[in-house]
């Protein structure tokens, strides 16, 4: 008795951030190595993206003026401030640059332009090709000291030419890339919200809530979604949120089938039973009891859903009904490629752009779709 008595208590082993059954979906996860790296790979794209005024703007990032450390690249400073008169300071001026490099420095971005950052000192009428495609006399012909003008350096050049604007390619679609997903996982998210909801209610509740709602659903979803959008994008402003308000009327039919499935399935298991006889409400039980299991399908669908968000956005950009004229957009690059056919960089540089990022979260759909399979989860 002694010796049971003197041995120490064993200690409960500790949780880690991940239940086994998800530890063990994210090594399926990991499995699928395309999917896996693919994340990654958009991870560090889309976060880079985020960071655009850091890596192309036509403001400095930081600068030195008369002992004072300024931040052009948050804080709006007037002309006046560098011996100037305008309201808004061209800090890619000469005048406003000189001023500035002898009473202090700056650190510029590797890219001297922002999305709408027209280039003055193009060789010829836009658009013009990238400056790896022509020669060094070539590409600082529009230079006043030509080859030998210090401006004529890197980050002034167009790395991806300029399109029919002289607006800088890359800049472009640094920032429409940034534009494009987040508005893609603004409009996933709430989409998985109204759906889910909707499936939730249907699937739980049943009969004629049901049968009421589905009647809707396969009315709303016949319409012809993309001329309700048009006609729509049409007559009210353009703007990002008055867009993804309009998709969001039809998106989220998608996630309802899905959801009003595994709630019809498990409405009827014991444990919802048992819950419900313990006097557990409807709200606790869908909420805690149900859609976690309506969740597996639900994330496994997202992916696919964000693939289509941002084609969506694309093809009404390309179409000219979607985000305001000006804006950095995926889908008026493909028009602009489209309309300037001698100039193939503009046409290249969006699809190859489209396509990476499209492949991109297809193979992490298809990854997740592998980690949540219960074949493979529960082996």
């Amino acid at each position: 008795m002694s010796a049971v008595a003197d041995t120490p208590p064993v200690a409960p082993p500790r949780k880690g951030l991940l239940s086994p059954t998800n530890l063990r979906r994210w090594e399926n996860f990991k499995a699928n190595r395309r999917g896996y790296w693919s994340l990654w790979i958009f991870l560090v794209i889309f976060v880079l993206s985020l960071c655009a005024e850091l890596i192309a703007n036509d403001r400095p990032i930081i600068a030195s003026y008369k002992g004072e450390i300024l931040f052009p690249v948050v804080v709006d400073y007037p002309e006046e401030k560098f011996g100037g008169f305008l309201a808004t300071t061209d800090y890619r001026s000469d005048f406003i640059a000189e001023e500035i490099e002898a009473n202090g420095w700056m650190i510029w971005p590797p890219i001297r332009y922002s999305y709408g950052t027209t280039n003055s000192n193009i060789p010829h009428s836009a658009p013009t090709a990238p400056f790896w495609l022509m020669s060094k006399e070539e590409r600082c012909a529009g230079y006043p000291g030509g080859a030998a003008d210090p401006n004529c350096n890197l980050s002034n050049l167009n790395w991806l030419g300029t399109d029919d604007q002289a607006r800088d390619v890359l800049a472009r679609v640094i920032y429409g890339f940034r534009i494009s997903v987040l508005f893609g996982l603004a409009l996933t998210i709430c989409s998985a919200v109204v759906g889910v909801t909707a499936g939730a209610v249907q699937g739980y509740f049943g009969g004629w809530t049901d049968l009421l709602m589905q009647r809707f659903i396969e009315i709303w979803s016949s319409m012809p979604v993309l001329y309700i959008l048009l006609i729509i994008a049409s007559i009210l402003p353009p703007g990002f949120w008055i867009l993804l308000g309009i998709m969001l009327l039809f998106s989220w039919v998608g996630f309802v089938g899905v959801v009003r499935a595994e709630f019809l399935r498990a409405r009827n298991f014991e444990y919802v039973r048992a819950a419900r006889a313990l006097g557990v409400g409807n709200a606790t039980i869908m909420y805690r009891h149900l859609l976690p299991n309506a969740m597996v399908a639900t994330l496994t669908f997202l992916p696919f859903i964000l693939s289509g968000s941002i084609t969506t956005l694309t093809s009404l950009d390309f179409l000219g009904f979607g985000m305001p004229p000006g804006s950095p957009s995926l889908g008026e690059l493909i028009a602009q490629g489209k309309e300037n056919l001698q100039a193939p960089w503009l046409g290249l540089t969006a699809f190859v752009v489209m396509s990476l990022m499209l492949s991109l979260l297809i193979f992490v759909g298809e990854a997740t779709r592998d980690a949540f399979d219960p074949r493979k989860t529960f082996r």
